[in-house]
């Protein structure tokens, strides 16, 4: 049985803090379940009245069932019941059961019985105007209290009178038994208090409040607005993404300079430990009268290791220029491959998310992005690692070659700050995420307005976008100040606690000095080494910062990447194999919404070198059939076969190498005349790029202009005219020398004699290939070999030109009104036609 004992160990009292290489086990387990009992019970009160006072009670179908949160609340009663059954165990031992053992069982189970009331208390009850999510301050700083007393322990490693020397003695084992429980628990708490499973997923009051959702959501401008997760959401995945681009794969050399520039940063961090000791050596050997060969030879170390370090921090040191200079190759593979991998993302997305999209805003999320990923990989890799590493450094060098208070003092200050620097950067991200909404509604506004230049023109509105933009620019410099703002209250915090650390250590290491316990040399070596601590740390928040801004910058890249492609190809697709160029549609449906169905049950079938004509009013579905065909989309229901085969199983690239296409509106790319055309085919020579202009009837055309074919088209090609630039599309489309083509109302936006000269070049085109043409002038498809007429979607009429103007049906009206169009221009421009001419040709 134990024997009772006095309250401390040999009637020491409370007041020796620090005996025997460390904490006094009377003073450590007096303070910690005092300060975690004071913490819960004086915080968690008051947090408790404000839920009593401003809360409500949650409604059972919001409270989520989770086996996580039971399982905190399982570690919390075992924690609470873990110091009980030490007691027990103590009392039935042979050893001595002191006062402080007693006190530390009862605080510590009334401490975590308090946490769990909280648990309980935010599982059920919400605040009204709480527009958060996760669990409140007073228990994230309990469990990180708890989680940080454990590692407090450690400090006492070297002293006889914790437990682990622990012996044979079976007393000392259970007592290293019960620290590691508690230690994997409150770790444990700690991390899934982050992750706060017991909470609903969403603010409490937007899953109740209908209406204020819906207005959170009409207030989203576009991805990434309004949120308010942190940034740190799917940091796995994201981490993920980001270290295969780190570790270059395939390359050997690049895969040893990673490795190097590792092995750099590891140096640095020793060298950093030994220059602040040759700095305190050189101290005493001057005070000490050492011979001068032996003070010569500790200068040189010292301005040797000052050289690799550079100015304090290693920032220009020879060993981190050494690392930057090696990293920018790295970071050129990495910036090349995400750009090129995002690239080819954006080509296999669907039309439908094309047509859609921003294009300023895409392009400012894909140009962010891209740049923060290096900036990301640098800041972590190369400065919250090592800082990170230094601090701990530092507290373990100065509790063995000091003493514990000088660690405990850095553990604090860098705790502190390192929290706060985490609080504060979390709570000003929605600043920064509203402030690139902002930026990029700004430039989406600028970039739309000039790619519609000439619409702005035609309508005066030039003071209109003026003031569109200037109003866009206003709120984003509300966005932009409040950044700002916020920013330096982070600055002016981290300042306070560093200051306040660096007061603390230094007025402790001058008493020592006074008292003969350190040499003037150790208070040298501790500013030394804290100063030096301190600049990294210093930038610490900045490199959080940065990162929390790299991170923001790439959510919108990240959601680029997560857009699906609509249109893949199938597992294990063949190519095409195109023999005759035979097109069949077999009762197809399509829809480009849900509800709202475009194609009904559309069939027909165009034989090897025929055409087909497709006639109808607006919005019966024409252009569709051409995208469906090109697989811009997939069908719902049918089938579209080419000589046989389904091109929904044939690769997209296969298909589309048999098929040229002439849309309705031709854009250019900004360059010459000779590129775009050999577009078609980029591997064609200069003569092959000249033959297909001669056979598009424009060469001598293109040959009129100063430059000749490297004169540039302009942005979309607004330099040429419209039957320029359709006559560069058909010499690009017989360039690439397709089997089967595709023209979508082509000439439509032309004049009647450019519309006939184009007509020419097409029947060219089309000659003894398998075409389909959208039309909407009947006079440019009489000659077609079949004719289908749509309305609503459906097939109403098909046959050829003579047979569906003897059906008397749609056809034949629409033909009659086109010709009666036709006359009634040619009288009101006094170019009456002669009689007869109505009946076409």
């Amino acid at each position: 049985m134990a024997v009772l004992g006095s309250y401390c160990e040999g009637n020491s009292s409370i007041a020796q803090a620090w005996v025997q290489q460390g904490f006094q086990p009377c003073f450590f387990f007096t303070l910690v379940p005092a300060v975690l009992l004071s913490v819960c019970l004086l915080l968690g009160a008051l947090q408790s009245a404000c839920y009593a006072r401003c809360g409500r009670a949650m409604e059972p179908k919001y409270i989520p069932r989770s086996r996580l949160y039971r399982g905190q609340v399982l570690l919390s009663l075992l924690l609470a019941l873990q110091p009980l059954g030490g007691l027990l165990w103590q009392l039935g031992g042979p050893g001595r059961l002191y006062g402080y053992m007693v006190l530390h069982a009862g605080l510590w189970a009334l401490s975590w019985a308090a946490a769990v009331a909280l648990l309980q208390l935010e599982h059920t009850r919400v605040l009204v105007r709480d527009r958060t999510r996760g669990h409140g301050t007073v228990l994230l700083l309990f469990w990180a209290l708890a989680f940080a007393a454990e590692n407090l322990a450690l400090v006492s490693w070297r002293s006889p009178l914790w437990w682990w020397a622990r012996g044979p003695h079976v007393l000392l084992q259970v007592q290293f038994s019960l620290w590691l429980l508690r230690y994997i628990c409150t770790f444990t708490l700690f991390v899934l208090g982050m992750k706060a499973p017991g909470l609903p997923r969403k603010p409490y009051m937007l899953l109740v409040n209908e209406e204020e959702r819906d207005v959170e959501n009409t207030q989203v401008r576009s991805p990434g607005a309004g949120r308010t997760t942190s940034t740190w959401k799917d940091f796995r995945r994201k981490l993920r993404l980001l270290v295969q681009y780190m570790w270059p794969r395939g390359n050997r050399l690049l895969q040893g300079l990673v490795l190097f520039c590792m092995a750099l940063m590891g140096l640095e961090r020793a060298i950093n430990v030994f220059v602040p000791i040759y700095y305190k050596n050189i101290v005493n050997e001057l005070t000490g009268g050492a011979p001068w060969h032996t003070l010569a030879w500790t200068v040189c170390i010292y301005v040797a290791l000052k050289f690799l370090q550079g100015g304090g921090a290693g920032a220009t040191g020879f060993l981190s220029n050494l690392r930057t200079f090696l990293w920018v190759w790295v970071q050129q593979f990495t910036n090349r491959q995400v750009q090129v991998q995002l690239f080819a993302h954006l080509h296999g997305l669907s039309l439908r998310w094309h047509l859609g999209r921003r294009t300023g805003e895409v392009l400012r999320s894909v140009d962010r992005g891209t740049s923060s990923i290096n900036s990301l990989l640098s800041y972590v890799v190369f400065s919250i690692v090592p800082t990170i590493a230094d601090i701990v450094i530092g507290i373990i060098y100065f509790t063995s070659a000091f003493s514990a208070w000088f660690g405990l003092i850095i553990f604090m200050c860098m705790s502190l700050y390192l929290t706060l620097t985490i609080l504060i950067t979390e709570w000003r991200t929605k600043y920064r995420r509203d402030m690139n909404t902002r930026d990029n509604e700004a430039k989406s506004r600028a970039v739309d307005s000039l790619l519609n230049f000439e619409t702005v023109k035609y309508y005066n509105a030039e003071s209109y976008e003026v003031n569109r933009f200037n109003e866009a620019i206003r709120k984003y410099q509300v966005s932009e100040w409040k950044v700002s703002a916020s920013l330096g209250l982070l600055n002016q915090t981290q300042n306070l606690v560093i200051g306040l650390g660096l007061l603390a250590g230094s007025l402790l290491c001058a008493y020592f000095v006074t008292e003969h316990k350190l040499q003037v040399g150790d208070f040298v070596l501790f500013g030394t080494y804290i100063i030096q601590l301190y600049t990294p740390l210093n930038w610490f928040g900045t490199y959080y910062r940065m990162i929390q801004t790299s991170f923001i910058d790439m959510e919108n890249m990240f959601e680029l990447f997560n857009e699906e492609q609509e249109v893949k190809d199938a597992v294990n697709a063949g190519d095409l194999r195109l023999e005759a160029g035979r097109i069949e549609f077999e009762n197809v449906h399509f829809s480009y919404v849900e509800g709202k169905e475009i194609l009904h049950d559309v069939s027909f079938s165009v034989m090897p070198g025929q055409t087909l004509a497709l006639v109808g009013p607006s919005g019966s579905g024409k252009s569709t059939i051409i995208r469906l065909l090109f697989r811009f989309y997939d069908v719902w229901g049918g089938c579209i076969r080419i000589d046989g085969q389904d091109i929904s199983q044939v690769k997209q690239a296969s298909l589309r190498a048999h098929i040229g296409v002439v849309p309705q509106d031709t854009v250019l790319f900004n360059d010459t005349i000779s590129n775009n055309i050999r577009y078609g085919r980029v591997s064609a020579t200069d003569e092959e790029v000249q033959e297909a202009a001669r056979a598009a009837d424009i060469h001598d055309r293109i040959l009129s202009f100063p430059d000749g074919y490297s004169t540039q088209v302009g942005e979309r090609g607004l330099k040429l005219s419209g039957g320029e630039k359709q006559r560069v599309a058909i010499a690009r489309t017989i360039l690439k020398g397709p089997r089967i083509i595709l023209l979508d109302e082509a000439t439509s936006a032309l004049d009647t004699e450019t519309e006939r000269n184009i007509q020419a070049s097409l029947a060219k085109v089309c000659a003894h290939r398998t075409s389909i043409v959208v039309a909407h002038r009947l006079s440019t498809v009489v000659g077609a070999d079949q004719i289908l007429v749509l309305k609503e979607g459906r097939v109403v009429e098909r046959g050829r030109h003579e047979e569906l103007l003897q059906k008397g049906g749609v056809y034949a009206s629409m033909w009659l009104q086109q010709q009666a169009g036709e006359d009634g221009d040619g009288k009101e421009c006094g170019t009456e036609k002669a009689p007869g001419s109505s009946k076409g040709q």
